[in-house]
């Protein structure tokens, strides 16, 4: 009898475009709005070149999410495009009403 390592027949597991984007994404609005149960993060991998992450937040935190003159959305944009390099592709960062 040989010992053989079964072969698993399923994709990776973690087979979410961006994953990391999306998990760093969610984490750094979750922590900026006043109800973080209101964060949602859908992936929009529809374009060839992109993946686009629309953010949707609860109605009164959107102006704590883009912040004076649009300062916080854009470093949140700046992370996560960070964290997407890991991921290997490129996003966008929306946040959406």
């Amino acid at each position: 009898m040989t010992d053989v390592d079964p072969v698993d027949d399923d994709v990776d597991a973690n087979t979410k475009p961006a994953a990391n984007a999306t998990e760093v994404l969610e984490y750094l609005v979750r922590n900026v709005v006043d109800e973080p149960d209101g964060v949602e993060v859908h992936v929009d991998d529809q374009r060839a070149s992109r993946v686009q992450l629309n953010v949707h937040v609860a109605p009164g935190d959107m102006g704590r999410v883009i912040g004076r003159r649009g300062r916080v959305a854009n470093a949140i944009r700046t992370v996560v495009r960070a964290a997407a390099v890991r991921d290997g592709v490129d996003v966008d960062v929306e946040f959406v009403d």
